[in-house]
Order: C-alpha cells, then sequence, then structure tokens
C-alpha cells in the first residue's frame, strides 16, 4: 500500500482502499475532521530545483500566461505564443476549424501547431502547453470515436476493473489527437434527481463512487508518461451533487462532517489513485446548521487550500470551471483576486483571456494578489507538466497519434453495455427476443444516437445531432436488425396505423431527449415524471400495450426515472440509462444467448414523481442494488399510480 493509502485506512477505514464497504462505513460516524494525507508521487528534489529555476527566470506576464486558458475557439496558435499561454482547452461542441467531422488526423494537426507555437515564445526555458477536454464518456466530441455510457450506468455495472479498462481506452482517444489532459472523473455523490448532471455521477453510493473514482484515475494516467497516458481531473470539488433541490450550480446545504464523510470520498481515493488535477465546481457551500456560509467554492479558501492542498496533501494544480471566477461576489470573468488567492493555479477563461491576464498582472502589481501565490500557482503547473513527460517529449511523438484506428474501442464500449443496462421487470416470458420471431420496434429513440448517447457527446448538450454525425457505432434498432435479421424487425416510430397482432412482441424504445448540466435540471416544484416531460413516449406505449401481443419497453434516461405508468404497461422493462454508441451491446443482453443482464442499480429508482432521492419522505420503488437477470422470476406485479401533483409541495433538504 502506498503512504496515503495507508493513512486512509488507519484514519477514515475508507473504501476499496481497504476493502469494499457499504456507504455507511466509508468513515467513522463521528468523523469531523479531515484526514492527514499525503501525496502518494515522492517530492523529485531535482525537478523542484528545476522549476524553481524556470519560475525565478520568468516576468510576471509569463507566469499569468501560463495560468491562463482560453478556449481553442477564441485563441490562435500565434498568440499561445505571444501571450506565454500555458494551457488550452476545447468546450462542448468545438471542434477544429468549427468542423463537426474534423478527423483525428485534423485534431493531431491543429494540437500540433499549438504545442510548436508554445515552444516559439522568447522565455528563456520553453514551456510546453497542455491542452484539456472534456473526454467524459469516451472522447466525445471527436466524429467517428466510440462513446462509451454515461457514468450512471456505468455505475450499475458495479465493475471497476471494467472502468479502469474503459479510462486506459479513452487515454489512447485523447491522445490519439494530440490532447493529453481529460476533465474526467466526475465524483459527485448524486443526490436528487432533478440536478442535470445526475448521469454524471457513479451513484449515490460514496462509496462506489471512490472505487470507481480510483480506477478511472489509474486507467486515464496509467504511468502518465506513456504513449496511451493523459492527466486526469478529479471533478467537481466540492458537493457539485448535493445541491439544494438539486440545482446545477447551486448551494450545498451540508455540514462539515457531511463534506468529509460523504461529498470527499470520491477524492480521498482519486488523490491514493495520483490524480494530479482537480476542478473547481460551480456550486456554494453552506453550513446552516453551524451558521457558516462558505460561499462559491471557486472562492473558497479553507476548502482549496487549507483542505485540498494541506490537510488531503495535493501538490497538483486546480483549474477552474468555465468562466467560474465570475460566480465569486465582487468578481468578473476577467478579474477575480479572491479566486486566485483562494488557491485556484489554471484559471479557464474561455473567450474574455486577454482582459484576463492584463487584470490579473494590476492585481499582482498593485498588491490585491501576493507574488508568492503567484509563483505556487506556476509552480504547480510545471510539476504537472514534468510529470506528465511534456517537458520531455511532445504529444505528437505518441504511437497513437494521428491514429483514426485508437479511437475505436467499440468492442470493450459494447460490453460496457451488457453490464450496465439493468432489467427491472420480465414477465410472460417477453424476454429474450427469440430468433424467428416477428418484432415491431416504436418509438423515436429506437433510432437515434443522439437520445442514446446524451448529452456531452458531439456538442455540449448533445443536441443538433444526426445518426450521421456519430460515424461509428449502432442504434438499437439497426442492431436488432443486424441480430435478429432485417426481415424480422419492423419499425414505426409512432405506432400509429400498425396492426399489433401480425407480430409476436413489441419493443418500445422510449427515451430522454440530450441535454446537459443545467439545461437538464428539472426545476422544483415541477414533478418529475416521464411520461409527464416526455408524454409522447406515453402514448406510443398505449398504442401497443393491451393487444395480446408482449411488450418490451427500454428506456433512456440520465436520471432515475420515475415510470410506474410505463411498467404497468410493458411485460418487460429496461432502465438501459444513455448508453453511448454501442448499441449492439443492449440488443446482446435482449436477444439473450450467451449474454445475461447483471446491471444492479447504483441509485434507487422512483416510485412517484415526487420522490428525487433516497432520504425522508421519499418513496423507492426499487432499491439500490435491485436488477434482475433471466433466471429470475422477474415479477413485479401492478406498480402503484399515486396521482402526479401539477406541483411538488416539499423540498429537497
Amino acid at each position: 500500500m502506498t503512504s496515503l493509502r495507508l493513512k486512509l485506512c488507519a484514519s477514515l477505514l475508507v473504501l476499496a482502499a481497504c476493502a469494499p464497504l457499504p456507504a455507511s462505513q466509508v468513515v467513522p460516524p463521528a468523523a469531523a475532521e479531515w484526514p492527514a494525507l499525503q501525496s502518494p508521487t515522492a517530492p523529485d528534489a531535482a525537478m523542484e530545483r528545476r522549476i524553481a529555476a524556470i519560475v525565478a527566470g520568468m516576468t510576471l506576464e509569463q507566469k499569468v500566461g501560463q495560468m491562463t486558458q482560453p478556449d481553442v475557439r477564441y485563441v490562435t496558435p500565434d498568440e499561445v505564443r505571444q501571450y506565454y499561454i500555458g494551457s488550452v482547452l476545447n468546450g462542448g461542441g468545438a471542434w477544429p476549424d468549427m468542423n463537426k467531422h474534423a478527423t483525428v488526423a485534423d485534431w493531431a494537426a491543429l494540437a500540433d501547431r499549438f504545442h510548436d507555437a508554445a515552444m516559439q515564445t522568447d522565455m528563456a526555458v520553453k514551456i510546453p502547453l497542455v491542452w484539456g477536454t472534456d473526454a467524459v464518456h469516451g472522447h466525445n466530441n471527436v466524429s467517428g470515436a466510440t462513446i462509451f455510457p454515461h457514468n450512471i450506468g456505468l455505475g450499475a455495472a458495479h465493475d471497476p476493473a471494467l472502468i479502469e479498462r474503459i479510462g486506459r481506452a479513452t487515454a489512447r482517444q485523447v491522445r490519439a489527437t494530440g490532447i493529453t489532459w481529460t476533465f474526467a472523473p466526475t465524483l459527485a455523490i448524486g443526490q436528487n434527481r432533478r440536478w442535470g448532471r445526475t448521469y454524471e455521477s457513479y451513484s449515490s453510493d460514496p462509496a462506489l463512487v471512490a472505487r470507481y473514482g480510483e480506477a478511472m484515475v489509474r486507467g486515464l494516467q496509467g504511468e502518465l508518461t506513456g504513449d496511451g497516458d493523459v492527466l486526469a481531473t478529479a471533478k467537481h470539488y466540492l458537493g457539485d451533487g448535493g445541491t439544494f433541490n438539486g440545482v446545477d450550480q447551486g448551494e450545498t446545504r451540508a455540514t462539515r462532517s457531511d463534506l468529509i464523510r460523504r461529498e470527499a470520498v470520491g477524492y480521498y481515493a482519486a488523490l491514493d489513485a495520483g490524480v494530479q488535477t482537480v476542478m473547481i465546481s460551480y456550486s456554494s457551500w453552506n453550513d446552516v446548521a453551524a451558521g457558516h456560509d462558505g460561499g462559491k467554492m471557486h472562492g473558497n479558501r479553507e476548502l482549496i487550500t487549507d483542505v485540498l492542498k494541506g490537510r488531503l496533501g495535493f501538490d497538483g494544480l486546480v483549474v477552474s470551471d468555465w468562466n467560474g471566477i465570475e460566480q465569486v461576489p465582487g468578481c468578473t470573468r476577467v478579474s477575480c483576486p479572491q479566486a486566485i488567492n483562494a488557491g485556484i493555479d489554471l484559471i479557464m477563461v474561455p473567450e474574455d483571456w486577454k482582459a484576463f491576464i492584463a487584470s490579473t498582472v494590476a492585481d499582482v502589481r498593485e498588491g490585491r494578489i501576493p507574488q508568492s501565490r503567484i509563483d505556487d500557482a506556476v509552480t504547480r503547473i510545471l510539476r504537472v507538466k514534468m510529470r506528465s513527460g511534456l517537458f520531455e517529449r511532445e504529444p505528437s511523438a505518441s504511437i497513437f497519434n494521428g491514429r483514426a484506428e485508437a479511437v475505436n474501442a467499440a468492442d470493450l464500449a459494447r460490453e460496457a453495455v451488457r453490464k450496465s443496462v439493468v432489467l427491472l421487470k420480465n414477465e410472460n416470458r417477453a424476454l429474450p427476443l427469440a430468433h424467428g420471431r416477428r418484432i415491431l420496434v416504436v418509438g423515436a429513440s429506437a433510432d437515434s444516437l443522439s437520445n442514446q448517447t446524451g448529452g456531452w457527446s458531439l456538442t455540449w448538450q448533445g443536441t443538433e445531432n444526426t445518426n450521421a454525425d456519430f460515424a461509428t457505432g449502432s442504434t438499437l434498432l439497426g442492431a436488432l436488425r443486424r441480430q435478429l435479421g432485417e426481415a424480422n424487425v419492423t419499425y414505426s416510430a409512432d405506432g400509429a396505423g400498425v396492426n399489433v397482432a401480425d407480430f409476436d412482441v413489441v419493443v418500445a424504445v422510449l427515451g430522454e431527449t440530450p441535454y446537459a448540466e443545467y439545461n437538464g435540471d428539472v426545476r422544483f416544484p415541477k414533478p418529475v415524471q416521464h411520461s409527464a416531460l416526455y408524454p409522447a413516449d406515453l402514448a406510443v406505449l398505449r398504442a401497443v400495450a393491451g393487444k395480446g401481443v408482449p411488450v418490451v419497453s427500454v428506456l433512456y434516461s440520465g436520471r432515475p426515472a420515475y415510470a410506474n405508468d410505463l411498467i404497468n404497461l410493458s411485460d418487460a422493462f429496461v432502465a438501459a440509462f444513455l448508453p453511448g454508441t454501442e448499441g449492439a451491446g443492449l440488443a446482446d443482453v435482449l436477444t439473450g444467448g450467451r449474454h445475461d443482464f447483471t446491471g444492479q442499480l447504483s441509485f434507487a429508482w422512483p416510485g412517484s414523481a415526487c420522490s428525487t432521492g433516497e432520504g425522508p419522505g421519499d418513496v423507492v420503488q426499487f432499491a439500490r442494488g435491485y436488477g434482475l437477470s433471466y433466471a429470475d422470476a422477474g415479477r413485479v406485479g401492478s406498480l402503484p399510480l399515486p396521482a402526479t401533483p401539477t406541483a411538488c409541495q416539499t423540498s429537497a433538504p
């Protein structure tokens, strides 16, 4: 064990660092102090001397340039050279030359141009640039790249080894495009399904999130300097999954003990795995019981500097979220001494980065930001760049660079889909689908890669995409036709005008349309019922149910969905979450044969439209850990249908 892991086991009795434990045993109930940890990466005296010498020889403008991260849409390679920019990113929906169908070679060529520009400054010591991207379920911004299931589905697989393999595959995808840093994994403990980022959380169980976080970091980073290694990011620090009423970027009302025992558990494991970067959350923290309002996380020195960098021993770099500094009271998107003084080292200022550089230089010269804080930030940035091998070897030297085949991980993603879908009901032998049967497929989601992949897929929200934009993978409809025969599978998006009696079984593919972050929030007091939010799905199911033919429903959703009405209309019901590009994995388990259902819910499944989690007053229909296989009876009977109010009466605690 590393020294950090030993400390974790001794002080917290914690998670997978020792052995799998239920969430209630992740930390002792009375834990009220942050653990005293240290980095698992031993200090390198020679490296630190080298970094100190470089920092000592830099001008203030050069240092602030290293702390600045523009989006590639708003900065040119020549500006990287001119302003000593230390990092760039591509936000969701940013591609080379704004071409959604840019090739892997196009991506790699742009990465080369940015790298070359950074190495052509007039600095005494040239500092390589690091490019970050949101490869959150595969390299999801790149046309042709395999997209894995979103985290909510992967949580149902309960397979940390699978997660590490996905991390390795994702890292190879990212390196193929010349990029060396991904903003993943998300370590949120999702607690309210109103939250638009629920699908980015592995589970409501802190222990599972910790095991997965450690596995993903190890998978992404490898040894940090290999051809297929990238920098990982533990995000979003801290409490993003626990905001009041599930409001994205909202207020996390939690005691200090709640932060220690629940919200931060995934970070202990990620730090143990050697994660090199941590991204700060848009949310704020308010310990109402103690009368302590910590404010926006981007300005919280206590939790960033005192806790993360101090008590938890993190010696990598801390990066802000997209324009996150402007949410700190008194700040703007171009000026925020409080955020830098709080401990943020690299500032994501996508568009207005020139004004940010000018403002920050002025803030230092006028004493609002100490020079020592700037030097510490640059030291951390250089430390991460050196540890990841950027000073010794340019990104294009990777054997994966520019290789289109490196973004293909279809077999692994197909396996991940098989393991991540959950069978909630299976009556009247509706499943598996037998070869030779006449199958009617209905529902708009059946032939929609957009609905199948969800948000953060080619674009930020996952919208404005067609099946052709993905250039890889298959919808469930396509996969069923290939596996069962084109002539045996008939498709009708709405089920209108079709004689159901002509078929042996109906497969209804229902689903949310894509969303990301706050656009996906279902704001209180609005009820959260799938058929109310997507009435066309209820209509298509009613069009085919109750006609003497078994109905199998498959639901794509980014959250546990209250769907008792849909389940009651179905003989079999599958929670597929957001499975990604490989619909064949879902077809594998629907058709049985060599593959059975093994997925188990990593979140509780709600039993009413106003139940949003697992707390007091919530009605749980299927508990966390529930999931059937073909060996199970599969009977759930008629589920209760409480009246859905026009507005929910109680808010989250």
